[in-house]
């Protein structure tokens, strides 16, 4: 009688990786992340590209899940950053953060509506986040 032998094979998610460029002009006007928005699962990674020089990117205090990794890029220098809380990040550029150089990242399936902008973030800024929520929302 043979002996068959059985092998499971569990389902394998390999994390995905995301390019962001850092724009002195993007489609949405000047000093710009491209895409201004991008939609993760937990654990995939951003790799934001110094694409124009004098940019970085910072993720904002009070724009991330409980347990999120704050980073904290270095001017003109590429960053790579894996994100596994769900929720929304607001990431900044911090030379330009005044000018509104901001984007979100909405990893999981966590709604935009639950964004939550900090009183402190420049009026710009605020702006920008909306902009970039209601272009979503078409």
């Amino acid at each position: 009688m043979p002996l068959l032998l059985g092998i499971s094979h569990a389902h394998l998610t390999q994390a995905e990786t995301f390019e962001v460029k850092m724009l002195n002009r993007g489609p949405h006007g000047a000093m710009a992340y491209e895409p201004e928005l991008l939609k993760l699962s937990p654990g995939d990674k951003v790799k934001f590209l110094a694409s124009s020089n004098g940019h970085d990117a910072v993720s904002i205090a009070g724009m991330a899940p409980a347990g999120a990794q704050p980073f904290k890029g270095k001017i003109n220098e590429e960053i790579e950053v894996t994100l596994t809380e769900p929720g929304i990040y607001g990431i900044k550029c911090l030379p330009h953060y005044a000018m509104g150089m901001v984007m979100l990242i909405q990893v999981g399936e966590v709604p935009l509506s639950g964004m939550n902008v900090p009183a402190d973030v420049p009026e710009r800024a605020k702006q920008r986040f909306l902009e970039i929520a209601t272009r979503a929302a078409k």
